[in-house]
């Protein structure tokens, strides 16, 4: 059995749940993925949690999922496993073997209460009391092959629910995880699923780590590209188009995130430069990055800004809304550890998360920062922030 936590915070609405998953390892990597959004370490595609969501492989050598922390509007007479109290942080237990890494996290915007959560080694959990106790899932549908499918993202939209994972597997489900019926899909699918987003009434968008998005209106049953080709391909056309380190690209993103208009930020998996993608745009745009450091992740603020992070510690915002390369630095007090992710509840909130439990918190959209102290204690990286239901994940 392992340890989870929960945190019980004054008034906290179910479109403000703040969730947080620990996962032990000895040497948790420099990176990671949705910001996922989504995100993976390394390879994987923060999480982007952003579970990502790139990080994006470093997924595979994590050793175990220590804890999950979730932020809830239950009342704190609510009964619970016996658990250390972190500031407002409280463990909770979760049922899972100590090798799995969990990568993402969502609930049923009409039952709040009712989650899941899911991971590699086929693991899929199911609350529906808020995060406070979790019971595990199993698709049969999964099960009868010889594959142990890594589950890499889950969204819903109603009580429309769908997952991605690896080897390539497509989830779906119309009773609110109820039941899930597995979708059909091509073997040429042109790289690793690490994202997917429910938009609407048998409607989906699927991303995937080299570039490619589709999207369906039939339930699965039929996808349509969104982009004409791969960002592999596009660089090839305008590697020569002044693009620093197009040439080193390895063909896949580090983390990718989506805003709710749908469109994209991307970093690629050095770091050394970003791409953006709008509805409509035939190609992602490759874009030079602004400051001197490689970049870690990039992300959208609530106003239509974007958020950037650079390798070794170091908060950035874009001047104004919309897409740019005009970013100003903001002090932050990361006590030198790197900062992972950025997740926004309104204009004015925001919370940011980073190596060895650093945690800081903004309430008047950006300008300062203020450092919670909440998992000063825990031997982690906090490494995905989340939003709408905000979620922290984390690995040591």
């Amino acid at each position: 059995m392992v340890t989870a936590a929960k945190l019980l915070p004054d008034s906290v609405t179910p479109s403000s749940l703040l969730n947080s998953l620990f996962n032990h390892h000895p040497h948790p990597p420099a990176t990671f993925s949705h910001s996922r959004s989504f995100q993976q370490p390394h390879r994987t595609f923060n999480t982007i949690r952003a579970s990502a969501l790139n990080r994006r492989d470093f997924i595979a050598d994590t050793a175990a999922a220590a804890a999950a922390l979730s932020l809830t509007g239950l009342d704190s007479g609510t009964s619970i496993a016996k658990a250390d109290v972190l500031s407002e942080w409280e463990r909770v237990l979760l049922p899972i073997d100590p090798g799995v890494v969990l990568l993402d996290i969502a609930f049923v915007p009409d039952d709040p209460s009712h989650g899941f959560l899911l991971g590699t080694r086929q693991t899929l959990l199911e609350t529906k009391d808020g995060g406070n106790t979790w019971v595990s899932r199993s698709i049969s549908s999964a099960e009868d092959e010889d594959f142990n499918y890594r589950f890499n993202a889950i969204s819903f939209k109603g009580k429309e629910g769908w997952i991605v994972g690896k080897p390539a597997i497509l989830l779906h489900t119309a009773d609110s995880g109820d039941s899930w019926e597995r979708i059909p899909l091509s073997a040429e699918l042109p790289g690793d699923m690490v994202y997917i987003k429910a938009t609407g009434e048998n409607s989906a968008e699927m991303v995937t780590d080299e570039g490619a998005i589709y999207v369906t209106a039939n339930r699965g049953y039929n996808w349509k590209a969104a982009v004409q080709e791969t960002v592999s391909a596009t660089l090839n056309r305008t590697v020569s188009s002044g693009i620093s380190g197009a040439s080193y690209y390895t063909g896949t993103f580090n983390t990718v995130n989506r805003s709710p208009e749908g469109n994209y930020v991307a970093v690629s998996s050095r770091g050394n430069f970003y791409l953006t993608w709008e509805p409509g745009q035939p190609y992602w745009q490759p874009h030079n990055r602004a400051v001197a450091r490689r970049i870690q992740n990039m992300g959208w603020r609530a106003d239509g800004g974007l958020w950037l992070l650079v390798r070794g510690g170091g908060l950035y915002l874009s001047k104004g809304t919309g897409i740019t390369e005009e970013f100003e630095e903001i002090p932050v007090q990361s006590r030198g550890f790197g900062i992972l992710d950025v997740g926004y509840r309104s204009k004015e909130e925001a919370w940011a998360a980073g190596g060895s439990g650093v945690l800081l918190k903004t309430t008047n959209s950006g300008k300062s920062w203020s450092r919670d102290k909440a998992a000063d204690n825990i031997a982690a990286n906090l490494y995905s922030v989340y939003q709408r239901q905000t979620r922290i994940r984390a690995r040591k």
